[in-house]
């Protein structure tokens, strides 16, 4: 039985009273060896696999969705138009919805959210060029669907699974990152040349999101928050939205895995919006391909870039996953680590793209798949930090403030920033196809420089990692202690405490 869709009773964690939050639970035994083998689950394990495999499906749809503009290379200037009004609303919306992730009934706040995204994403399909305000706030109101969905369905794979269980469904979860983002640019690029009409394209993931919508409703569970590391009994206990805020600033590893994963997404974000293009561009510069003036263009590009997202990112994922399983217990830094690696890796792997470009297209995709192959090694690593350095309760609150800072200053911004240093380049001379390839190669440097910036974001989280994981522990053979507590600082002489 879910629980029920109201608030909860809060008490109120003062931060004055030096408590743990971690000692609301009774073993976050997630993070011990082999503690899928301790844990009683709290929903039956095919129960639990079928949700996992709902949310997999919604969030295929999701970033195909979000990609298939960006698969037609004459539609780049309408995508990049309406990365200003998904910021808008993602940042607006994404703490909302986790707020009301930490404290409501997630499986109804998902179903909203996804009910919203199928109206609007389906409705901007059929807005005439005369109504171009409109299109821009509707694809801004798809914000709505991808703020809810995005802040909470990590957190319920959280409450359903625990230890290596729990780091293999994430895994899967976000493969479906970068395989959307490739079905993205092949469906764009598909049924524009097939229709003639971009537009088209933009009516197929609202077909298939309604399957997911009755799939969400009948088969995803609301599992209680923390049902995983507490035998199913979940963690009640609230604190205020600014208490929250302020545990999670304080949380050194959460802060510093937050910018490094902000890195991660600019370089997904600019390399998804521009590389085809600069592809089609390198390929018109030496006389390989004319230039595209109408459309529908030639979606090779966009096929290939899509084919190799797809790959690299199944391929990365599962590696870094195995690896982050293979050493954790051995080294208890080692899920930064792999994310610094695949960081500072892919950069001299993206320097290399961006020149050997104008010389050789297939050289230039052989480093495109190795550095796309390295960035993607930290995605499902990224998830699992999130869910075992913050609390149960918190986990909503914590996962939409660090999507709405990757997508303002990551996969949101870095397209825009790079088209607007291209666009600044390219009108310091008169205007040619050569130097057109040039603005833009020039522009693309950025992003070795913030490969480079990200990894080291990650290896000062490997300095924290440790600490700040052993503090939502407590040994499994530890009573659970009910904190009653006001922010006026109670000593810890003045609190009650029920064992049980």
């Amino acid at each position: 039985m879910e629980p029920k869709d109201r608030p909860i009773p809060r008490r109120s964690l003062g931060s004055s009273s030096g408590i743990h939050y971690g000692s609301f639970v009774n073993s976050l035994s997630s993070l011990t060896p082999k503690a899928e083998e301790k844990e009683k689950p709290a929903i039956s394990p095919r129960r639990a696999y079928i949700a996992v495999a709902v949310l997999c499906y919604v969030n295929l749809l999701n970033y195909t969705e979000r990609y298939t503009i960006a698969g037609q290379v004459t539609a780049l200037c309408l995508s990049t138009n309406t990365i200003h009004f998904f910021i808008c609303s993602f940042l607006l919306l994404a703490p909302l919805f986790g707020y009301l992730g930490d404290r409501y009934n997630r499986k109804y706040i998902m179903i909203g959210g996804l009910g919203v995204w199928l109206v609007t994403a389906v409705g901007s399909s059929f807005v005439t060029a005369s109504y171009f305000w409109l299109l821009m706030l509707l694809r801004a109101m798809v914000g709505i669907g991808e703020a809810s969905y995005s802040t909470i369905a990590p957190t319920i794979i959280g409450d359903l699974f625990v230890g290596n269980q729990r780091s293999a469904m994430i895994c899967v979860f976000y493969l479906f990152i970068p395989v959307g983002s490739g079905l993205g640019y092949i469906t764009g690029a598909g049924v524009a040349n097939l229709t003639g009409d971009w537009r088209w394209a933009l009516r197929i993931t609202p077909i298939l999101g309604v399957v997911g919508l009755f799939l969400l409703v009948f088969l995803c569970p609301n599992p209680p928050r923390g049902a995983a590391e507490t035998h199913g009994e979940g963690v009640t206990e609230q604190s205020s939205y600014k208490e929250d805020v302020k545990y999670l600033l304080k949380n050194k590893s959460y802060v510093w895995s937050s910018l490094g994963v902000t890195a991660t997404a600019f370089l997904t974000g600019a390399l998804a919006f521009w590389m085809p293009t600069f592809l089609s561009r390198a390929q018109v510069s030496q006389g390989i391909r004319e230039p595209c003036v109408q459309e529908p263009c030639n979606p090779i590009d966009s096929y290939i870039f899509g084919a190799v997202t797809v790959v690299t990112g199944i391929v990365g994922a599962c590696l870094g996953s195995g690896l982050s399983r293979r050493f954790r217990d051995k080294v208890p830094n080692a899920d930064p680590l792999i994310c610094a690696i695949g960081l500072l890796g892919s950069a001299p792997c993206l320097f290399i793209t961006i020149f050997v470009a104008s010389a050789s297209i297939p050289a230039t995709y052989v480093f495109i798949f190795i550095g796309e192959l390295l960035i993607s090694l930290n995605w499902a690593v990224l998830a699992d930090i999130l869910l075992y350095v913050v609390v149960p309760t918190r986990r909503s609150t914590a996962e939409a403030l660090q999507i709405s800072v990757l997508h303002l200053l990551g996969d949101a911004g870095s397209p825009y920033l790079v088209g607007a240093i291209s666009d600044a380049i390219r009108k310091s001379r008169s205007a040619t196809h050569e130097w057109s390839f040039l603005s833009l190669k020039y522009s693309l440097l950025v992003c070795p420089f913030v490969g480079i910036l990200g990894g080291l974001f990650f290896f000062i989280t490997s300095l924290y990692i440790a600490e700040d994981r052993k503090a939502q522990i407590l040994p499994t053979h530890a009573p659970v202690t009910h904190w009653q507590c006001s922010s006026s600082g109670n000593s810890e002489a003045e609190m009650g405490q029920v064992w049980i």
